[in-house]
């Protein structure tokens, strides 16, 4: 059974900085690409940042120059450090992995999510 593990979390003040992790484990054998999505009250989820396996990033326009996004394929974890918090950063975090897969006696593709984790900035 594959899971992503999302932690680091949490509620911080205006300026601050936070550090996230998710963890990809299980019978995996290729990591194609992971991302972070977030989702505030009210609104659609929407992507915060994304990698591929070769290292090619893509950020949302509001978080570039703040929020960076980097990847350990030893440990098939993905890190979102994100510094300069806005009020407005404030959202539930969800881990997101296209990942290739050991089935029973087969290999297969599969997108996976996390369970979120709640980020809050406020003074």
């Amino acid at each position: 059974q594959v899971q992503l593990v999302e932690s680091g979390g949490g509620l911080v003040q205006p300026g601050g900085s936070l550090r996230l992790s998710c963890a990809a484990s299980g019978s995996i054998f290729s990591i194609y690409d992971m991302g972070w999505y977030r989702q505030a009250p009210g609104k659609q989820r929407e992507m915060v940042a994304h990698i591929i396996s070769d290292g090619t990033t893509n950020y949302l326009d509001s978080v570039k120059g703040r929020f960076t996004i980097s990847m350990d394929n030893a440990k098939n974890t993905v890190y979102l450090q994100m510094n300069s918090l806005k009020p407005e950063d404030t959202a539930v975090y969800y881990c997101n992995a296209d990942l290739g897969v050991k089935g029973e006696g087969v290999l297969y593709d599969h997108n996976y999510w996390g369970q979120g984790t709640q980020v809050t900035v406020s003074s």
